[in-house]
């Protein structure tokens, strides 16, 4: 029997190394590894379960920048991804180191399992059995590097697919950064050309607002200069001196119509003497818009005013057509601006008989009011303060100030930002002067905004009263809408 040295020493024995089948099935898929121990014992080296294999690494990486992709700006994400390059790189590398160490164990199987084929040869009877017993673990141990090897070639081309798509993720990501950097700066041009137009536009506003307030001063100072000079040509004293006189001629004016109407009473007295029916009541007051007529008794005889009962009408001249005022059936009447140009006739009904009175001439316009109406029609709106007398028939206790917003296109009635009625101009609108209720009744009006929603209003003065009722009627009619009081819009289309 030969004798094997100590350089190459395998003294097999039956309990130093345990018989392997041909069909043995290892734990682990990796090729084991395994270095000699006491007694010439092959011991298997455990590997950290921490460290982890290339596959997962490889897997948590791309999992990681993945979830990171979501989050980070391109910048950061191309940043992410040129780091993922490197990684896949260094995994490369390491791919590679663990292939020649993968070579250099297929070499150490192949000469181990030729010495153990020339040992075989040596040996004979036990020892050969173990000799072919290792020969046997020794070609497993191939077949399980065989299959190693087959993982490391479909990893290593996963790493190299990783690598590709990484790198092309880098370059799109460097794409991307550039084209947002090109699209930053083309906003920033834009932002500092709009600066640039805006400053223009100011500079040039200010140039105009400077040249404008200097044309503006000029204006006014040549303003006051003739301020002044109308100042030295006319005194104080002198206009105040006019103004009297003018008041003074008013009154003068004034008491000349009571004589004048005065007269035309006795006159129609004087006709009447001859008629049986008896003078006993007359109508007093100025004739004219902006005054209220009251009929009175003028004879011992008359019975009391307040048992009688009334209508008042309106007629184009003396004995022509009636028109009745729906309404007026109260002693005090106040002109509104449909009565201007006509008679205003009043039908006394008391004890069987039937007295009628007029006025003498027909109610003459107020002076001036059609130039201010004229003047207020400019406007889009014009605003009277008015007090609420009554809502929908029932006296109203609060005297607050209210506005009434006379428009082209409605009339609003408002308190503060509190808007009490607002109608457009319908054929269901009704304006006039109040047909009755004292000597007020020249401030008033009756203001229907809709059906079941009616005001009485009374204005600062008799002039505003019938101002707004004038601008109304001016905006309806340009309206194609005729406002007028209760039933008579019948008599104004005749």
């Amino acid at each position: 029997m030969t004798r094997i040295g100590r350089d190459f020493s395998y003294t097999m024995q039956k309990d130093a190394v345990s018989p392997v089948s041909v069909d043995v099935m290892f734990a682990s898929s990796r090729f084991p590894n395994y270095k000699i121990g006491a007694n010439n014992q092959i011991v298997e080296v455990k590997e950290d379960s921490k460290i982890s294999s290339m596959k997962e690494v490889v897997a948590r990486e791309t999992a990681l920048l993945l979830e990171q992709q979501k989050r980070l700006s391109v910048r950061d994400l191309a940043s992410k991804f040129e780091k993922g390059l490197a990684a896949a790189a260094k995994l490369s590398d390491e791919a590679r180191l663990k292939e020649a160490a993968s070579l250099e164990k297929h070499v150490l199987l192949r000469k181990l399992r030729d010495a153990l084929e020339a040992l075989r040869g040596r040996v004979a009877g036990r020892n050969k059995d173990d000799v072919e017993e290792a020969i046997a673990m020794v070609e497993a141990l191939a077949v399980q590097l065989t299959q190693r090897e087959g993982e490391l070639i479909q990893e290593k081309d996963e790493v190299k697919n990783l690598a590709t798509f990484l790198k092309q993720a880098s370059e799109d990501a460097k794409k991307i950064v550039d084209k947002e950097r090109a699209f930053a700066r083309a906003e920033i041009e834009n932002a500092r050309a709009s600066v640039q137009r805006v400053e223009e536009a100011l500079q040039e506003h200010e140039r105009m607002s400077r040249a404008l307030g200097k044309q503006d001063l000029e204006e006014l100072m040549k303003d006051v200069h003739e301020a002044r000079r109308i100042r030295m040509l006319h005194q104080p004293s002198k206009v105040m001196d006019m103004e009297h006189e003018l008041q003074a001629l008013r009154i003068q004016l004034a008491e000349k119509s009571k004589h004048y109407l005065k007269l035309q009473k006795e006159l129609a007295t004087s006709k009447k003497g001859e008629e049986t029916t008896p003078y006993l009541y007359e109508i007093d007051g100025t004739e004219a818009l902006g005054s209220y007529l009251v009929i009175y008794p003028c004879s011992d005889r008359a019975p009391e005013i307040s048992e009688c009962t009334i209508q008042w009408y309106r007629t184009t001249s003396v004995g022509g057509k009636k028109e009745l005022i729906s309404g007026a059936t109260k002693s005090v009447y106040a002109p509104e601006p449909f009565d201007v140009g006509r008679f205003l006739e009043a039908v006394i009904m008391t004890d069987g008989q039937t007295i009628t009175v007029r006025t003498t001439a027909p109610i003459d316009p107020a002076a001036g009011l059609g130039n201010y109406v004229e003047a207020l029609v400019r406007r889009h709106d014009t605003e009277f303060n008015v007090v609420i007398i009554q809502i929908n028939g029932v006296d109203h206790q609060s005297q607050s100030i209210h506005v009434l917003h006379v428009g082209k296109m409605r009339v609003k009635l408002c308190k503060g930002k509190t808007t009490v009625a607002k109608e457009y101009y319908s054929n269901s609108m009704q304006l006039c002067g109040v047909r009755g209720g004292g000597n007020a009744a020249a401030q008033a009006v009756y203001w229907e905004a809709k059906i079941g929603q009616s005001f009485v209003l009374a204005f600062e003065s008799e002039r505003e009263r019938n101002a707004a009722i004038m601008l109304a009627r001016r905006f309806a009619f340009d309206c194609n809408i005729m406002l007028a009081g209760p039933d008579d819009r019948a008599a104004t289309g005749t």
